[in-house]
């Protein structure tokens, strides 16, 4: 499959990002593979005790993986804009600033992480059968923070160029290692739970070289030769870039208050609220991957002021989600209790699993229509606009009115308290998309 950067300040903007997307899905998907097949090999192989210990890490992993897609986001739309604009000296000192800020940052959360790993297990309550062995895991994964910065920065750097289809061949790559290395370290070399991050690691060290190689050779990244960054780069990637990495995390404590909400309704329905969850994460990679697409696409245009281009990208990715996500909304009223049961065999959890998908669903289009709105505002470079609409969307809607419907009719309310809260933020991501100054925003505030 031939790869190319690809302009979006131009052509048919449907075609473009259906094409554009397709790659990025099948990258989420695989993405998504990874984390399962070390799952499946550990509790395989080792047994519950060892799962458990790689569970609660990875919560851990989550959180940062969860920054550093949220800085990405800056890379994204700072690179995206210099492309459209054809500014390649900007381009190149940009790329050159988020290499040395981001190389530093991923040295100094190894270090302090790897360190603190104890601790932090400790904070979070984990059990202290299982609290060595997740330490033992979560250092190891610390001390490879910076594959798992890298190979994400190089796939969302060629994102934000416009070619999407050769960061496959990197998680591709880190996939089919992991899921042959993990066997032979944890069994063969009988390294236990070590052993299964010691995979983890070279995978993604592995592909991030290749990379790295692969890139410079085929000339796709304007790479330099790393040098101190100014300090009009290195301020813009610190305004836009914290704000879009404290963006994730928001989000991520966001689920976590609504879990204390479904944890007060007992085991069965915790267990059909998780298997919901995983059906959730799965459906959610389509809506996810075009507002990644219309990231990269509003900004090259942003960065080229093709205003009425801008306009069209946002018409045309509300009609995209909206039937996408009314497609997917079917699918899971038809199927919910059989792809449930998958996951849990429990008929009491699987029975609220049911309930709460097939009234969600038919929300969907509203969460789709929030990542369409954001993505061209992320793609004007408003990371603290949409970090202020994303507290909102969890802090001031999702969490109180999944716990106020709750309290109203029951476990039932958790679905009608998620919906409703689709519902008005895609409200609030659309009041401002019309009335809002995103449009004034200037990524890099030149002297």
């Amino acid at each position: 499959m031939a790869s190319r950067n690809v302009d979006f300040t131009e052509g048919n903007i449907m075609r473009q990002m259906i094409a554009f997307s397709l790659p990025i899905f099948l990258t989420n998907v695989l993405q998504t593979s990874y984390q399962f097949i070390d799952s499946l090999w550990v509790g395989n192989l080792l047994g519950s005790d060892a799962l458990a210990s790689v569970s609660v890490s990875a919560t851990i992993v989550f959180t940062m993986l969860s920054f550093i897609i949220g800085m990405n986001g800056a890379t994204l739309t700072i690179l995206a804009q210099r492309r459209g604009a054809r500014d390649e000296d900007g381009m190149k000192e940009s790329l050159n600033a988020f290499v040395v800020v981001f190389a530093l940052l991923s040295v100094g959360i190894g270090i302090v992480g790897y360190f603190l790993s104890p601790y932090i297990l400790t904070l979070i309550q984990t059990p202290a059968a299982i609290h060595e062995l997740a330490t033992q895991y979560l250092q190891v994964n610390f001390i490879g923070i910076v594959f798992l910065f890298g190979y994400n920065f190089i796939g969302t750097v060629l994102r934000a160029l416009g070619d999407s289809r050769t960061p496959i061949r990197f998680v591709f790559i880190a996939v089919i290692l992991n899921a042959v290395l993990d066997p032979l370290f944890i069994a063969y070399f009988d390294m236990g739970v070590v052993g299964a991050a010691v995979a983890t690691v070279l995978s993604q060290g592995f592909s991030f070289i290749y990379a790295l190689i692969y890139t410079q050779r085929k000339g796709k990244i304007p790479f330099m030769r790393p040098h101190i960054p100014s300090k009009m780069y290195a301020i813009t990637i610190f305004r836009l870039g914290i704000p879009a990495g404290l963006q994730m995390m928001v989000i991520s404590g966001g689920m976590m208050a609504i879990m204390s909400v479904v944890n007060t309704f007992g085991e069965d329905v915790v267990a059909g609220f998780g298997a919901s969850q995983r059906m959730d994460n799965l459906i959610m990679l389509p809506i996810v991957t075009l507002g990644s697409a219309i990231n990269s696409m509003a900004g090259q245009n942003i960065g080229a002021g093709k205003w009425e281009r801008v306009s069209g990208i946002a018409r045309s990715g509300i009609t995209l989600i909206v039937g996408l996500s009314l497609a997917i909304a079917v699918l899971v009223y038809i199927s919910a209790p059989w792809l449930l049961s998958l996951f849990v065999d429990n008929p009491n959890s699987i029975a609220f699993g049911t309930m709460y998908l097939t009234t969600v669903c038919f929300f969907y289009p509203f969460l789709g229509i929030n990542f369409v709105l954001n993505g061209i505002i992320r793609g004007a470079g408003g990371m603290m606009q949409i970090l202020i609409l994303n507290f909102i969307s969890f802090w001031v809607l999702r969490y109180p009115l999944t716990a106020l419907f709750s309290e109203w009719i029951g476990d039932q309310g958790i679905a009608y308290g998620m919906g409703a809260s689709f519902i008005i933020s895609a409200l609030f991501a659309g009041a401002y998309y019309r009335f809002g100054r995103w449009r004034e925003i200037r990524v890099l505030q030149r002297r």
